[in-house]
């Protein structure tokens, strides 16, 4: 295996993490700290905070972008004891849940426990997983198919 392969699968990995981490609901991620501990202690690189960003759209995925709305985001980063850094945004307002998304990340960068934390995120990717496959059926349940009937004149 190649260095930039492997490269591309650990961001990959920490990309799919990250993406559990951003839509896991609090309480879930209070009880994948517990499930990880003990924890290291970290400190703030950046205090956990509150901010808005500008979403942007496109009609019909390729038009000129425009500006949609915004939506409020908390951001965290922080470096655990050993070093590691780890860092979280998540949409709304809850910078404890940004910060503990952010632990669970720098606890991700340890080699020794990235299987440990991808095994405690597993039953919220399995959640989140069911969430969307639902959406897809309920979804494609109003679908219509429109087609033309060719009338035999010619």
């Amino acid at each position: 295996m190649s260095v930039s392969s492997e490269i591309t699968a650990e961001a990959a990995a920490r990309r799919r993490v990250m993406g559990v981490l951003a839509e896991a609901r609090g309480a879930e991620l209070d009880a994948v700290l517990a499930q990880l501990a003990p924890v290291p202690p970290a400190t703030d690189l950046r205090a956990p905070e509150m901010g808005l960003v500008m979403l942007r759209g496109r009609v019909g995925g390729d038009g000129a972008p425009f500006n949609l709305g915004e939506a409020t985001v908390s951001r965290a980063a922080v470096r655990l004891e050993g070093g590691a850094n780890g860092f979280s945004y998540r949409l709304g307002r809850s910078p404890a849940a940004a910060r503990a998304a952010a632990v669970i990340d720098a606890l991700w960068h340890d080699a020794a426990r990235r299987a440990q934390v991808e095994a405690a995120i597993e039953p919220i990717a399995a959640r989140l997983a069911a969430e969307r496959s639902e959406a897809v059926h309920e979804t494609a349940a109003t679908k219509v198919e429109f087609f033309t009937l060719v009338r035999g004149e010619d």
